[in-house]
């Protein structure tokens, strides 16, 4: 091969690098025209940057802040809070604490080390929710400069090349460019398209609601981790048996049960009180639904503060009444027969309404009578009785079963005792169960056959105890009911940004962000040619359907050229 020969084998062909340059000039318009259509940042999967802690710390930033491990993290969280439903928490029910940790004794140094009785609190549950936190927090400042930089910018001009686009549409017209340039700009901002004119094009943009609704979903997610916590630190929760014609007030030592926040202050309590007038329940009396219960309202005489002025109001079961932040909510209800009881002397040593505690849906029901002071045996020595009881409002009969209720209301109310003498232990200063009776240190009254003397009772029955050790007396019965009184003052917000989330969700999932450019320029012939397309950040089917409906809105402003054969396509995606 000659040296001539070579040098124009090996000489560069300037027509050649001419066309590159072109296109790798088209394929940066292109780049540029599709550029922010997002404003998630881009995912850095490199490795530390720098040298030494600075490397490595900026590196665990970014892959902090990353939505990929923001994802992550709320997955571990919902994780995290399944032990929390299955394991019995301390601050919800200690006693059911203890007796899964009475049924389960091998597990429980494993749950104890791993903090299971206490999820919401522990230190691992805790880790998760910060950095999960931080993850949101890291994830949506830069997103949102990026999308303000976007709302004050403007739609990049055309690239050269539009019948490379997903979408587009062409014709001719004998309008002029500029006049077609104005229509064209008057039917993109009439469809709510921020525009902008160029020398010979318009360029036009839409959907930024879409990363609107994304910022506002991920912004809400934080709004509710933080109702969350606040919730969970200030909150009050607390019940309380009330018979009816009796009170409560709200404050700490008036409380059966009571469940409070790490930051918590009695002073936040509301000072508010209320006496049970009346309780009414109905329920289904015939048909395959016997016994199920319709209604159930408590009606109460209200004070708001010391000085209030009473007001009567209404609870329903999921219609509580709300005082100053605190709601009150009406739990459930039960029997308290009327018991008394007289010495060997006939003196009345007590007499008082004694809360059953149900059992089953018929209202069978369970209790304790103590007497622990006043009373006396027939040779003065003092001693307390006690008293297990089983009440139904609805006996069966006698011979037609167990001692269980056949209908929750009063219709044939029946009171069982059997009778007990000696120490109640209440003298040691140890908390009891209300409910039931210890009798560990009492001794049973024996009937004539040597056995546990015990009786059923009519309402204004009485039993006389052996030895003429006194009588017992059920002198009717009462209504009890139980109340709820919370204070979550993060529910409001939480609630808040629930509904700005999925507000947000669907903006971000059915919003469509797409740009359109229209071109008109005279040709050879001196005819205008316009050319319309279309793109968008993912390519949607529906993008071509509204080119064309653009295009034919343009159409009817600028027509196709009479003298000329019609040439307009609007081409769907190409792969």
């Amino acid at each position: 091969m000659s040296t001539t020969d070579k040098a124009s084998t090996e000489a560069p062909n300037p027509s050649e690098e001419a066309a590159d340059s072109a296109e790798a000039r088209e394929n940066a318009a292109e780049e540029a025209a599709g550029a922010q259509l997002s404003t998630a940042p881009a995912e850095d999967t490199g490795g530390p940057v720098g040298i030494g802690v600075i490397g490595w710390i900026r590196w665990f930033w970014r892959q902090l802040t990353s939505m990929r491990v923001a994802l992550i993290l709320l997955f571990l969280l919902s994780l995290g809070s399944i032990p929390g439903s299955l394991v019995p928490q301390n601050q919800v029910d200690a006693m059911k604490v203890a007796q899964w940790k009475k049924d389960h004794s091998f597990w429980v140094p494993l749950a104890e080390k791993l903090q299971l009785f206490d999820v919401y609190s522990s230190v691992w549950f805790s880790a998760i929710y910060l950095l999960l936190f931080i993850s949101l927090i890291g994830c949506i400042v830069p997103r949102s400069w990026q999308f303000v930089g976007q709302l004050t910018g403007r739609p990049p001009g055309a690239p050269k090349r539009l019948d490379r686009l997903p979408a587009y549409a062409t014709w001719r017209t004998e309008k002029a460019p500029d006049e077609v340039l104005a229509h064209a700009k008057s039917v993109l901002g009439g469809r709510r398209f921020r525009t902008e004119a160029a020398a010979a094009s318009v360029a036009a943009e839409k959907g930024y609601l879409r990363e609107a609704g994304n910022l506002v979903f991920h912004i809400a997610l934080i709004v509710m981790l933080v109702a969350f916590a606040w919730g969970q630190l200030f909150k009050s929760e607390g019940g309380k048996l009330v018979l009816r014609g009796k009170g409560f007030a709200n404050t700490l030592t008036q409380y059966d049960d009571f469940k409070y926040g790490s930051f918590f202050s009695p002073d936040d309590l509301a000072p508010f009180s209320f006496t049970l007038d009346k309780f009414d329940a109905t329920y289904e009396e015939s048909g395959p639904q016997k016994g199920t219960a319709r209604d159930f309202k408590a009606y109460v005489t209200f004070s708001d503060g010391a000085d209030g002025a009473p007001q009567k109001r209404e609870i329903q079961v999921n219609k509580p009444m709300e005082v100053d932040g605190s709601k009150v909510y009406l739990l459930g209800h039960g029997y308290a027969p009327i018991v008394s009881v007289t010495d060997p002397t006939g003196k009345v040593v007590f007499k008082d309404a004694v809360p059953m505690l149900p059992f089953d849906a018929n209202l069978s029901s369970s209790g304790a009578v103590k007497v622990p002071d006043g009373y006396s045996d027939k040779d003065g020595k003092k001693e307390q009785l006690g008293f297990n009881a089983m009440f139904v409002p609805t006996f069966a009969g006698e011979g037609k079963g167990t001692m269980l209720s056949q209908f929750p209301d009063l219709k044939f109310p029946v009171l069982a005792l059997s009778a007990y003498h000696g120490s109640l232990g209440v003298d040691a200063g140890l908390p009891q169960n209300v409910y039931q009776l210890n009798t560990s240190k009492m001794q049973e009254f024996k009937d004539a056959d040597g056995q546990l003397f015990k009786k059923r009772l009519l309402p204004g029955e009485a039993m006389e105890l052996p030895n003429g050790a006194g009588t017992v007396k059920f002198e009717g019965v009462e209504r009890w009911a139980t109340f709820s009184i919370t204070r979550q003052p993060g529910s409001g917000l939480a609630l808040s940004g629930a509904i700005a989330a999925i507000g947000g969700l669907a903006a971000s999932l059915f919003i469509q962000r797409r740009r359109v450019w229209v071109r008109a320029v005279a040709g050879k012939d001196g005819v205008t040619v316009v050319e319309m397309a279309g793109l968008g950040r993912s390519e949607s089917a529906k993008l071509p359907e509204e080119l064309g409906q653009l295009a034919a809105a343009l159409h009817q402003q600028a027509p196709t050229a009479p003298d000329q054969p019609v040439k307009e396509t609007v081409e769907g995606e190409r792969g």
